[in-house]
C-alpha cells in the first residue's frame, strides 16, 4: 500500500457507482486521469484528477459492484491505495537525467559566456 485515501463522495449514475476520494499531494502526482490505480486491491482506472481540491474519481460498473468490497465504503471511510508503478518508473529515471541535463546547461551557459567574451574583444 503506498497510501490511505478518505472517500469524499459517491454517487450513482445509472447502472455505475461513482467515488471520488482525497489524498495526499505526495500521492497525488502518481495519479493521472485514465490511469490505473488499486484500491482496496482492486484494480481500476482514474477518471478524473482534480489537483486543486487533491482528489480523484473512479467509477464501478455494476458486475464489479456485486464482486468487490469497496461499494460497501461509506463517505469519511478509508481506502488503501496503490498507484501505478509506471509514474514511480518515470520519476526515478527523471531523477537519474535531470542532473546530467543540469550539468549540460552549465556547460553551454559556460561556453556562451566565452564566446561573447571572444567577440567583445574581436569587436
Amino acid at each position: 500500500v503506498d497510501g490511505i485515501g478518505k472517500i469524499i463522495d459517491r454517487w450513482i449514475d445509472e447502472d455505475s457507482l461513482f467515488f471520488k476520494v482525497k489524498v495526499d499531494s505526495d500521492l497525488l502526482r502518481y495519479i493521472v486521469p485514465k490511469g490505473f490505480i488499486a484500491l482496496d486491491g482492486t484494480s481500476l482506472t482514474v477518471c478524473e484528477v482534480d489537483q486543486v481540491e487533491k482528489c480523484f474519481t473512479f467509477m464501478l460498473v455494476e458486475y464489479t459492484q456485486k464482486k468487490i468490497i469497496i461499494p460497501t465504503k461509506d463517505v469519511g471511510e478509508p481506502i488503501n491505495i496503490e498507484v501505478d508503478v509506471l509514474g514511480k518508473y518515470a520519476e526515478s529515471a527523471l531523477a537519474t537525467i535531470l542532473p546530467r541535463l543540469e550539468f549540460l546547461e552549465g556547460k553551454v551557459k559556460d561556453l556562451e559566456d566565452q564566446l561573447k567574451k571572444e567577440r567583445s574583444a574581436k569587436d
